[in-house]
């Protein structure tokens, strides 16, 4: 559409009409036109299914971790605290595979040895849970990087249209070449419109795994420092109205705290 208002624009009323719409341009392509467009048109809906799926996936881990902050470690112990969890949750995920090494933490005869045990099975449950959630991500990388190359395919093979017409016409008119080169530009725009898209998606997603990895590793150093404590030690429990408490008594302690140097006492009359 909008190539046939740029030709509405720029022609004249007396001028013959000639059709440059996108579906005459991939028409004269023919089949191997349409082939590099229909694979163009998977890349980009493959592209879009990922994103959405990863940002669902991702958000999902991001609201059970204030689960986590709150409720989970205000339980007695670990056991009672997974069940506070959703279950299939990445996070319900990190304490089920603590507590299995902790069973198997008798077992050391060394010290040393049981603690690299609990630290070794805490990080192979976060490697296995970012493996998931990078899950995709390679695709768009790749749609990234292959997609402009695949619609210069398709570009190349319209010029290539475009001088077998002028070799067998013998003259280079412009009714003769138009068509293929019109295709030849669709080709490298539409590539070009599923590259970008993919290339932030991904730069997106991976900022966002980093920052749930973030997450997972200290929540995993949480677990690992309480379960050598034997539960003795557990992190600052910070809710939102143990937050707001906490300011406002900041935003107060100065203000307390000048009152008795700037008052005076009068004296006593005798």
């Amino acid at each position: 559409m909008i190539i046939e208002l740029l030709t509405v624009a720029t022609g004249s009323d007396a001028a013959p009409r000639t059709d440059f719409s996108f579906l005459h341009a991939m028409n004269q392509g023919g089949v191997i036109a349409w082939s590099i467009f229909g694979v163009l048109v998977i890349m980009s809906v493959g592209s879009f299914y990922i994103l959405i799926t990863k940002l669902l996936e991702q958000q999902k881990i991001m609201n059970q971790y204030k689960k986590v902050r709150t409720d989970f470690w205000r339980a007695n112990s670990l056991a009672e605290g997974r069940n506070k969890l959703d279950k299939n949750s990445a996070w319900r995920q990190v304490v089920d595979d603590g507590l299995k090494a902790q069973e198997s933490h008798g077992k050391m005869t060394d010290s040393l040895e049981a603690h690299d045990w609990l630290h070794g099975s805490l990080a192979r449950s976060e490697a296995s849970i970012n493996s998931k959630l990078a899950g995709g991500l390679p695709f768009l990388a790749t749609v990234g990087a292959t997609a402009p190359f695949v619609g210069l395919l398709g570009t190349v093979i319209g010029i290539y249209r475009a001088l077998i017409n002028i070799g067998i016409e013998g003259s280079a008119s412009i009714d003769k070449v138009a068509g293929p080169v019109g295709e030849a530009l669709i080709m490298t725009a539409i590539g070009l419109l599923v590259a970008v898209p993919a290339v932030l998606a991904y730069n997106w997603l991976q900022s966002r795994n980093k920052r749930i990895a973030e997450m997972l590793s200290g929540f995993s150093t949480d677990i690992l420092a309480n379960i050598n404590s034997q539960g003795a030690v557990k992190p600052a429990i910070m809710t939102k109205a143990s937050t707001q408490q906490a300011s406002k008594a900041a935003r107060t302690a100065p203000a307390a705290a000048a009152k008795p140097a700037s008052a005076t006492t009068p004296p006593r009359k005798p």
